[in-house]
């Protein structure tokens, strides 16, 4: 289950002052991808990428890590180390998709952005107004609350809820309109809008408001509206790959004192929350974005709701699936999240002002990846000072 995590106390603050690029233009390595890891086959790993990946990866001791920086509308460098599961000799590919966990949410709340702007819903939009035929069987404080409150985790719900109860036979949607019936009839823990309380749930009910104004259930919302007119042909629900195969690296997690390999994941009715799985490339174009979207080049969202989603109340530092923090080297605002299912653990930081942005990931879960992400993002900063980004585009998916 996604818990809270430690993106809301994310630091390195002042680490350097500006984004300069190097004048010598290093040559990443050769090393490419191989074509069954992915669908970017002809990616090639950056030698200075895998030894901050590798670097945290043995330190922390896990199964394998991914890393990658983009610039403007490129692809800068990218790498990968270690191993798709342990036990295993398949190599960790830079084309191989990942479990992004609680990054999801952000990628919600962009499609919820969309529908927005379509009028299909508004910010203030209530529980009461979007499900007027449920609302007369929920707490009255849940039916006030709104859907930007949803968003900014101040709806007064709880983190999680017995996913696995809300019965496997029905689908997803129907599953998330059980959740909204079982967990909003009692009185929240905190009234709307007064508390940040980190929830899984919120999250959820969001993406079964979209479904509620659409008729569309969230899962080919996220395709048809996001995945696919960004070209993110990776992205998909729950554990990458084909169950039993080694296509594409395994989840690990801590089963009493040893690290297991698990395709497990959360249940699909947290989906809303964090079941996005998807490679590093094509991560990167949501990342790309939101960036170009912070900067006037608007796609797919109109500039004032990417302001929306980029911007918490006063006092606060959540909106729409981002932390909102004040970083130097970012030149101002940076967006970030970290997400983890248990068994992967995927960390995003974007910095909109000086437009480029880092993503790490690693098949495992737990306190150690949690550090060894933030360490390597710390690293892939740093690394940005030094690369000539320019001239080198991102590889179409194929």
């Amino acid at each position: 289950m996604i818990r809270r995590r430690g993106f809301l106390g994310s630091a390195f603050g002042g680490m350097f002052a500006g984004w300069r690029l190097s004048a010598r233009g290093e040559e990443p390595s050769t090393n490419r991808d191989g074509a069954k890891g992915g669908e970017c086959s002809a990616l090639e790993a950056d030698e200075r990428v895998n030894k901050i990946l590798a670097a945290q990866r043995d330190f922390h001791h896990l199964p394998g890590m991914a890393g990658a920086i983009f610039k403007g509308e490129s692809l800068a460098v990218i790498g990968a180390v270690g191993v798709r599961k342990l036990g295993s000799d398949e190599a960790m590919r830079v084309g191989d998709r990942v479990h992004l966990g609680s990054c999801t949410k952000a990628m919600t709340a962009t499609v919820i952005g969309i529908l927005v702007d379509e009028g299909k819903l508004k910010w203030s939009s209530t529980i009461g107004e979007v499900f007027p035929k449920e609302a007369g069987a929920l707490h009255e404080d849940y039916q006030k609350a709104s859907l930007h409150q949803l968003l900014s985790h101040r709806a007064g719900l709880p983190a999680n809820t017995a996913w696995g109860l809300l019965g496997k036979k029905r689908t997803t949607t129907d599953q998330r309109r059980v959740l909204l019936s079982a967990v909003l009839k009692d009185a929240p823990k905190s009234k709307p809008g007064t508390k940040f309380e980190y929830s899984n749930v919120g999250y959820a009910l969001a993406g079964l408001m979209a479904e509620q104004v659409t008729g569309m259930a969230w899962e080919v919302l996220m395709k048809e509206r996001l995945f696919e007119p960004l070209g993110m042909t990776s992205a998909g629900f729950g554990a990458p790959g084909e169950g039993g195969k080694i296509q594409e690296p395994w989840g690990h997690h801590e089963v009493g004192g040893r690290v297991e390999a698990s395709q497990g994941d959360n249940a699909p009715a947290l989906g809303p929350a964090g079941t996005v799985h998807a490679s590093l490339p094509d991560w990167a174009k949501f990342g790309m974005l939101h960036n170009q979207g912070e900067r006037g080049k608007a796609r797919l969202l109109k500039a004032g709701t990417f302001r929306a989603l980029h911007t918490p109340d006063a006092g606060e530092s959540y909106v729409g699936g981002w932390m909102v923090v004040k970083r130097p080297w970012a030149g101002g605002t940076a967006l970030t999240h970290s997400g983890s299912n248990t068994m992967w653990y995927a960390t995003i930081w974007l910095a909109p002002g000086r437009d480029f942005g880092t993503l790490v990931a690693t098949n495992q879960g737990g306190e150690g990846a949690s550090k060894a992400c933030a360490k390597a993002s710390e690293g892939l900063i740093l690394l940005a000072r030094h690369l000539k980004a320019a001239g080198r585009g991102m590889p179409a998916a194929r």
